[in-house]
């Protein structure tokens, strides 16, 4: 047997142990590998290429979070506050209950990735839910604060996990279908898809019932 091609592997603890560059390391053990395997290396490159390009949508994260990063940095969430001060009648209660039934319509239709932590709760929702208590109650104690942050954060959360599960052609709902077959019930995609609207139904009704009642706590610790 041809043990060559398994130099890759000491290529990549060597380069590891030395700290070296880890996309160089895996390039140079991906190269070495293919031509002690007896391949071309122009045929090496070219799977790397294909490689790349089948899988180029793992590299969107890494461009996304630094254009987040710099709409943070010159003023993004300072903007945010700025338009719910401007917004008459604005609410903490009003705005969360509305970014839920919105995360959850969008999950429901399949578009899970139009909300989310990093690019929509932080720079957005939080900061407008901070800005619509603070417009309502006056200003917030620190605990409060982290209060409404974390209020933000678990609306997304629940809005996105109760309502992903309508959309049929979700990884959850085929995992519940599998469940259920292996028992003996062979369930269709559509039908568990159905019984998931009163769920999320149950669900808005119980979170935005708890985003009303931290609103009110809000305005008892402000008065």
């Amino acid at each position: 047997m041809n043990y060559l091609p398994l130099a890759g592997i000491a290529i990549v603890v060597a380069g590891f142990a030395l700290r070296f560059n880890p996309l160089l390391v895996v390039v140079t053990a991906a190269l070495a590998t293919g031509v002690l395997a007896g391949l071309d290396l122009v045929a090496v490159i070219e799977a790397l290429g294909k490689a790349f390009n089948d899988n180029r949508y793992i590299s969107v994260t890494w461009i996304i979070l630094p254009v987040i990063g710099l709409l943070e940095r010159y003023g993004l969430q300072q903007r945010a506050r700025a338009v719910i001060e401007g917004i008459r009648g604005a609410t903490m209660g009003k705005l969360l209950t509305i970014y839920l039934l919105f995360r959850q319509i969008t999950a429901a239709l399949g578009l899970t990735s139009l909300g989310g932590h990093p690019q929509t709760v932080r720079p957005l929702v939080a900061p407008m839910a901070e800005a619509a208590a603070e417009k309502s109650h006056g200003a917030l104690a620190d605990e409060d604060r982290e209060k409404v942050k974390a209020m933000s954060a678990a609306t997304d959360n629940v809005g996105l996990f109760f309502g992903e599960d309508i959309f049929f052609a979700i990884a959850s709902i085929l995992l519940i279908q599998g469940v259920f077959e292996s028992y003996g019930y062979p369930l269709t995609p559509l039908q568990l898809s159905v019984w998931a609207i009163p769920t999320a139904i149950c669900a808005f009704i119980i979170h935005g019932w708890r985003i009303r009642s931290l609103d009110r706590r809000l305005g008892r610790a402000g008065a």
